[in-house]
């Protein structure tokens, strides 16, 4: 517990980094008897270095997560943009052959509607001649 000053290993320091106040810890600080002196320059030098450091690091992983967030962005852009083409492609050449298709069967009925005819002819044909003996 407490006996005249502070005991641990906690050196305090109110740091602005964007209007938060930070605690800052380090365990080679030597004990401080009291909250009302202050760290020694060179402690304060060193952990104002640090957090400069830190900040950078927190700088440069934010512009790299914001560069790969657009580059990310652009890729699914692109990649939608072909998968769009792709499949508008393929709705047209599926509607072609269908296309193809009914042409066919079209074709085909008008044929076997003109069979039929010559069938129907010929069996009147036939039927009179038998039935005309």
């Amino acid at each position: 517990m407490e006996s005249g000053g502070t005991s641990g290993m906690t050196k305090r320091m109110k740091v602005s980094v964007e209007g938060k106040e930070t605690l800052v810890e380090d365990e080679s600080t030597a004990l401080v008897p009291g909250e009302e002196n202050e760290p020694s320059a060179s402690n304060s030098e060193q952990v104002e270095i640090e957090i400069a450091h830190v900040l950078e690091k927190i700088n440069n992983f934010t512009q790299m997560v914001s560069e790969l967030l657009e580059s990310g962005k652009s890729m699914l852009k692109e990649l939608s943009n072909d998968f769009e083409e792709r499949m508008i492609l393929l709705h047209k050449e599926q509607m072609e052959k269908w296309q193809e298709e009914i042409k066919e069967l079209r074709t085909l009925d008008a044929a076997n509607e003109d069979i039929d005819a010559l069938l129907q002819n010929a069996k009147y044909l036939l039927q009179n001649i038998h039935g005309g003996s």
